[in-house]
Formats: structure tokens, C-alpha cells, sequence
């Protein structure tokens, strides 16, 4: 594997292109993960434009508070 921009390709290595092309073809089989994409573009596509201003101050808390139990929950890597 590959660790750092110099390092040279052995022949266990895939390029870019070929990992690209192994995902579209699994996402043009797979629902579960196309869907999971896809939802995942809208979030982007949403969150993007949500300013601080734009929610509640008990929203915003709330969603501070989801935050850090996920950070504290979350397993050690």
C-alpha cells in the first residue's frame, strides 16, 4: 500500500481511476449504498447552507449536545 506522495505503486496498488470505477460499478448494484450516497449528497447539499443564525438557540443546542455524546461515545482510534 501506498503511504506518502512519493512512495511508488507495488503491485497490490490500485490507481485512482480503477478505485473510482470499482465504486460505480458497486453503486450501480448495491441500493443500500446508493441510497446512503444519495442521502448523503442531500445533507451536504442542506447543511451547506444552514447558517447558525438560520436555527433556534434550542436547536442549535440540541445539536451541540448530539455532537458531543458522539465525540465522547465514540471509540478511541
Amino acid at each position: 500500500m501506498v503511504t506518502t506522495r512519493d512512495a511508488k505503486p507495488d503491485a497490490h496498488d490500485i490507481t485512482c481511476r480503477q478505485a473510482v470505477a470499482l465504486m460505480e460499478a458497486h453503486l450501480a448494484e448495491c441500493e443500500g449504498c446508493a441510497e446512503h450516497l444519495r442521502q448523503i449528497r442531500i445533507t451536504v447539499a442542506v447543511t451547506g447552507r444552514i447558517r447558525e443564525e438560520d436555527l433556534a438557540p434550542a436547536v442549535r443546542d440540541d445539536l451541540m449536545d448530539l455532537y458531543r455524546r458522539w465525540r465522547r461515545d465514540r471509540p478511541a482510534s
